[in-house]
């Protein structure tokens, strides 16, 4: 498993790499611009180079990028809808420009117009992205947390969009275990992530499952409330590391999102008890 973080690009997309580097990760995510503002940031085409150099010369592992937050491919407001489809193609351009494995989004939330109607924006503005994505660098849908309109808190959900995409061959997911946790799946139970795995497997194919988000909860079992905790502080805790050790999980890019200790993100501390997490977990 490639367990690694989400890190800063302050000072040039290139310098993720180091970062990444100078906490111990294995793999790295980052935002192609700022996650909170629509406007893209106007990446030198040297620092895009640069930074597909500084990943061969230091060997780190699986690159993901996340879209921004405030993409809601579902939006009934037209305004709210052209401006997340046009941050998505930002981001997947960014991401093929830097040899990304894969951007991550959330499908976003219908609002109370229903799941078929919010399919209905969703599934063109998908299509849309996907004409981007490359063999080396595929849309990830990542499953959501969150109660009302929110699409994508169920395999079944996922599942359903990957249908009506045609299995689309540039396609996959990826699983957030303070997600799964929120919505009723309890990954600190093997048997219970085990049969959810077999869903993915049987849905979707676990061939599409590309990267793992490793977030420690800081909510109960099925609140449907989305809080990360830092790893093995929160209600998951040591048993985080039956998700971490799961043998179909293995060779993943897996990547903490948590605060860190000051609130700036993960640091070498918190990568270096994920590892030992799973070190545990497999050793019994």
């Amino acid at each position: 498993m490639q367990i690694g973080a989400h890190v800063s690009s302050s000072g040039g997309i290139h310098t993720a790499v180091d970062r990444a580097v100078a906490i111990g990760a294995d793999s790295l995510q980052l935002f192609t611009q700022s996650p909170r503002m629509w406007r893209p940031t106007n990446h030198d085409p040297a620092n895009l180079e640069r930074f597909r150099e500084r990943r061969t010369e230091t060997g780190i592992g699986g690159v993901v990028c996340h879209a921004l937050y405030l993409c809601n491919l579902a939006a009934p407001d037209d305004g709210v809808y052209a401006r997340s489809v046009a941050a998505l193609r930002n981001t997947m351009e960014v991401g093929s420009a830097i040899g990304a494995d894969g951007v991550v989004f959330h499908v976003g939330s219908h609002l109370g117009s229903g799941f078929e109607h919010g399919l209905e924006r969703v599934v063109p503005a998908m299509l849309e992205v996907l004409e981007l994505a490359t063999d080396e660098t595929w849309l990830l849908m990542e499953n959501s947390a969150g109660t009302g309109g929110t699409i994508g808190r169920s395999i079944d959900e996922l599942a359903t969009i990957f249908e009506r995409l045609g299995r689309h061959p540039r396609l996959g997911i990826c699983l957030d275990s303070c997600h799964l946790y929120a919505s009723g799946v309890d990954v600190s139970d093997r048997a219970a992530l085990d049969a959810c795995l077999d869903e993915v497997d049987a849905t979707i194919g676990l061939d599409r499952l590309r990267a793992l988000h490793v977030n420690d909860s800081a909510m109960p079992l099925g609140s449907n409330r989305d809080r990360h905790a830092n790893v093995g502080k929160g209600l998951i805790g040591e048993k985080l590391g039956v998700f971490l050790a799961n043998e179909r999980l293995q060779g993943l890019p897996a990547v903490l999102e948590t605060e860190g200790p000051d609130g700036h993100g993960p640091d070498r501390k918190e990568v270096r008890r994920a590892k030992e997490l799973r070190s545990r977990a497999i050793a019994g």
